[in-house]
């Protein structure tokens, strides 16, 4: 086993154990605590991140680890291995009993993903990508082949707070307008891998995403065959600004949709 196929199969399993602890959670009577004005956390939120490190510390105890909870670091580093984890994606669809959640957890070295694994065990999908592939519960994933925009569905993904508004209008009034239909799944870390299925045609933003929300799908999708740039068209990594994910053949087209959010399309 390479190291690469190591670290693929401790996402799967790191991802996993963070699912099984949320799960429990899940539709429970649990508290639920501000995080910011427009974000919430959970205890589950904490227990399924510890879970999640403590499965990777097994193996590699002295990667960085970047998490959104507690004291994980907040960035990707540039250089040597590392692991990027977000153990409930979608608290607001968990507190609310909305199916759509995952724990998504990827391997990166030297700044790029090697291997990524969501696990949303209230839909009963696990998405895992390694260095041959992107798969949903086993089976070979691929974006979808829609070239025609009136075949397109697009998911306006991440989110805009109550100060950006406008923006959010704008990201669904350029999706309507230039597709065939729009979705918000409510967490990127579904949405992302949905795209990798060939379910959505696209997914966009403006914003800077954090990397717990993004690096993991982000390697789903391109492993799937689709393409992530930026709002520039370059190629997506990390420290991006936006988000534009798209099967590839209707790219220009959702980067289109993206750029007008802020009016430059």
């Amino acid at each position: 086993m390479t190291d690469v196929d190591e670290r693929a199969a401790l996402a799967e399993r790191a991802a996993r154990a963070g699912a099984r602890v949320a799960s429990d959670a899940f539709r429970t009577d649990i508290d639920v605590e501000a995080k910011g004005e427009d974000d919430v956390v959970t205890e589950a939120d904490r227990a399924a991140q510890r879970a999640v490190i403590e499965t990777i510390r097994e193996s590699f105890p002295d990667d960085a680890v970047v998490g959104e909870e507690e004291d994980a670091r907040k960035r990707v580093p540039d250089e040597g291995p590392a692991w990027v984890i977000d153990p409930i994606d979608g608290t607001h669809n968990f507190v609310r009993g909305i199916r759509v959640w995952g724990t998504a957890v990827a391997a990166v070295v030297d700044g790029e993903p090697v291997a990524a694994a969501t696990v949303c065990p209230a839909l009963e999908d696990v998405y895992t990508a390694d260095a041959d592939g992107a798969y949903r519960n086993g089976e070979r994933l691929s974006v979808s082949d829609a070239t025609d925009p009136r075949r397109g569905t697009v998911d306006p993904t991440l989110w805009w707070g109550h100060d950006a508004r406008a923006e959010y209008a704008n990201a669904c009034e350029a999706i309507v307008t230039r597709f065939g239909d729009m979705r918000r799944l409510g967490a990127a870390q579904v949405v992302l891998p949905t795209v990798a299925a060939g379910g959505l045609e696209g997914t966009i933003s403006n914003l800077r995403a954090n990397p717990w929300d993004s690096v993991a799908g982000v390697f789903m999708i391109r492993q799937a065959g689709g393409r992530v740039t930026d709002l520039e068209g370059n190629r997506w990594r990390h420290d991006s600004v936006g988000l534009v994910a798209s099967n590839g053949g209707l790219h220009e087209d959702v980067l289109a949709a993206a750029r007008a959010i802020e009016g430059e399309d």
